[in-house]
């Protein structure tokens, strides 16, 4: 079979020839339909993210794919399934982690993740997975299923955001997406049901499709090079809730200044190594006295995939449509990993969706 892989001195994806994977007992093969392509590929491709299976000299990109079951092989599962698969697998057995249902919890050393450290990931014709860890999705889904682990992250950082409210009441009525990249668009598009007021900040300038997608959805784009993080309260007004997408680590500090009283900033970017100076006895007497809080959040688990698929089901396919800006047959597949300022979210497509 086909799959699209980079090598350990390879600085680009390429398409490999390996053999089809032969499921082993309470494991499905699935037939792959699209597998998108995200930032954190581009991370894996550069070398400055993930890592290769032991003893591989390459690891097969994708970690956000859609499939249909092949075989079930005994599996709860039925030919012509429709299944989108999780990301993290554990190491060399199981650990407490994975026995409890929460490997999104586990820490580094802990889990494998299928297409960025350790694990071969799904941007190959076919691939085989443990029942487990196939949540099954709705056929009509099968053109966005691969939208589904994206949308999953969210779920839990929200999840987790609204956790740390729950000692007290709290009805948030706005919200500040940092980060009009794929992730933050969909996650304006999530919040749009729940909250009155949405931002989205980003960097771009007009005209820019992803300021066209925001708008569209009722929200109100805010220009970094115009309104920095902090200056939002006065230029706007204090956000409830922040969601950082970006991995720009001053986000992690000028959010607090960004936060009503009894905010939370739920942080998903992921920087390198940053020096810079803050002021932490202001923000941290602004945490303090204000009742504000900041929560880290990184992977999601099965119940958050099922709820993606909750939510994904209620956009409108307006939306859907402006937001995937390219789905690539295999023979082009170069074209879905080029990032320029037309792309927002691009996805490989190996086989066409029939319903059986």
């Amino acid at each position: 079979m086909k799959a699209i892989a980079v090598y350990e001195d390879g600085t680009e994806p390429v398409v490999i020839e390996k053999p089809r994977p032969e499921p082993e007992a309470g494991e499905a093969l699935v037939r792959t339909l699209r597998v998108g392509v995200d930032g954190t590929d581009h991370e894996v491709i550069a070398g400055g993210h993930g890592g290769r299976p032991e003893g591989e000299d390459h690891i097969v990109l994708g970690h956000e794919a859609v499939g249909v079951v092949e075989e079930p092989n005994d599996t709860p599962f039925e030919v012509g399934d429709v299944v989108v698969p999780t990301v993290r697998r554990p190491p060399n057995g199981a650990n407490e982690y994975f026995a409890r249902g929460e490997p999104d919890m586990a820490p580094d050393g802990e889990y494998h993740e299928r297409g960025i450290v350790g694990a071969h990931g799904f941007m190959a014709e076919y691939f085989t997975s443990p029942a487990e860890f196939l949540v099954e999705i709705p056929p009509e889904l099968a053109e966005w299923g691969f939208l589904v682990e994206p949308a999953s992250i969210t779920e839990k950082a929200l999840e987790h955001a609204f956790a740390s409210r729950s000692a007290f009441h709290w009805e948030p009525d706005s919200a500040l997406v940092l980060g009009n990249g794929s992730l933050g668009l969909l996650t304006v598009a999530m919040l749009d049901a729940d909250l009155d007021r949405i931002y989205c900040l980003g960097r771009r300038e007009r005209p820019d499709p992803t300021i066209d997608v925001i708008e569209s959805l009722g929200a109100t784009y805010v220009n970094s090079n115009d309104t920095s993080v902090p200056d939002v309260p006065d230029v706007h007004e204090p956000m409830d809730l922040v969601y950082e997408a970006t991995g720009y680590a001053p986000h992690a500090f000028e959010t607090i200044e960004a936060l009503a009283p009894n905010g939370v900033a739920a942080l998903l970017g992921v920087p390198g190594d940053w020096t810079f100076e803050v002021d932490g006895g202001r923000l941290h007497r602004e945490l303090v006295l204000h009742n504000k809080a900041l929560v880290g959040s990184v992977n999601s688990g099965y119940e958050h995939f099922e709820a993606a698929v909750e939510s994904l089901s209620v956009l409108s396919e307006p939306f859907l449509s402006d937001l995937v800006t390219g789905v690539h047959p295999l023979e082009s597949f170069e074209a879905a990993f080029v990032d320029d300022d037309t792309t927002i979210k691009t996805a490989v497509e190996f086989a066409a969706y029939e319903e059986r």
